[in-house]
C-alpha cells in the first residue's frame, strides 16, 4: 500500500489535475490524502463569507466522491500567494508532510498561469527536499484546464512523459468536478465539464487508451 498526497492550490485543482488517478489509487488499496493551500474564494469581489462555506462543503462532496481519506485546509488568501513568505507555505506543508508520510505526491505544473498554482508547485519542491528520512519517492505535476494552457506556451509549457489510464474512472471523476458546479462554466469556457472529459479522451488517444490524465516527471526513485 502507498501512501499518496495531493497538494493543490485550491479546492477543485485536486478532482480537475488527477481526479481519476486519484479514485485509481483508492481502488488499489492506497490511502489518499489532499492539502489546500489557499482558500479559493477570497480575491473576488463583493464575496460573502457563505461563498467559501460553498467552496469548502464542495471539496467535502468531492473529497467523499474521490474516496480521499482526509484533506487540509491551509486557509492562505487566494492568488495572493505571491504577498506573503513562501517560507510560511513551506512551513505549513512541511508539518502535514511530517504527519501524512507521503510515498507519492502531486501537485501543480510550474507553467500554469496561476499564481497560486506556481508558488504552490515551489512549495511543494522546497518542502519535498530528497533527504535521506524522506518518505518520498516519486512527484508528479498535474495540468489544470483554464490555467495550464492558457499560459504562454513560449516558455515553460506543458510536456507530458507520464501518463495514468482513467478509462474506468472517468465517469467517477466528473461527478467528483461536479461537486465544484459553482466553479465550472459552459461550453465553449475552457473551464466546461465537456472539456474535462475531452482533454482526459484526448490524454488517453495519444497513448493508446481511452482516458488517461497526462503528468510531468517531476522527481521518481525506483527502491
Amino acid at each position: 500500500m502507498k501512501t499518496v498526497l495531493v497538494v493543490a492550490a485550491h479546492p477543485d485543482d485536486e478532482a480537475l489535475g488527477c481526479g481519476g488517478t486519484i479514485i485509481r489509487h483508492v481502488e488499489r488499496g492506497d490511502k489518499v490524502y489532499a492539502v489546500f493551500i489557499a482558500d479559493g474564494v477570497s480575491s473576488r469581489s463583493g464575496i460573502s463569507p457563505e461563498v467559501l462555506t460553498l467552496r469548502n462543503d464542495a471539496a467535502e462532496k468531492a473529497r467523499k466522491l474521490l474516496g480521499i481519506s482526509k484533506t487540509f485546509f491551509l486557509g492562505l488568501p487566494d492568488n495572493r500567494l505571491d504577498g506573503i513568505s513562501i517560507l510560511d507555505v513551506i512551513q505549513r506543508l512541511e508539518s502535514i508532510i511530517k504527519v501524512v508520510m507521503p510515498n507519492i505526491i502531486y501537485t501543480h505544473h510550474h507553467g500554469d498561469l496561476n499564481i497560486d498554482h506556481r508558488i504552490t508547485y515551489q512549495a511543494v519542491l522546497t518542502a519535498c527536499r530528497p533527504t535521506p528520512e524522506s518518505s518520498i519517492h516519486a512527484i508528479y505535476a498535474f495540468e489544470v484546464i483554464s490555467s495550464t494552457e492558457w499560459n504562454s506556451q513560449l516558455e515553460n509549457a506543458f510536456f507530458p512523459n507520464h501518463y495514468i489510464e482513467i478509462s474506468n474512472y472517468l465517469d467517477a471523476k466528473l461527478k467528483a468536478i461536479e461537486a465544484y458546479s459553482l466553479e465550472m462554466r459552459d461550453k465553449p469556457h475552457s473551464r466546461c465539464i465537456e472539456h474535462v472529459s475531452h482533454l482526459a479522451h484526448h490524454r488517453g488517444y495519444s497513448v493508446g487508451v481511452e482516458a488517461a490524465e497526462a503528468f510531468v516527471t517531476v522527481r521518481t526513485l525506483s527502491i
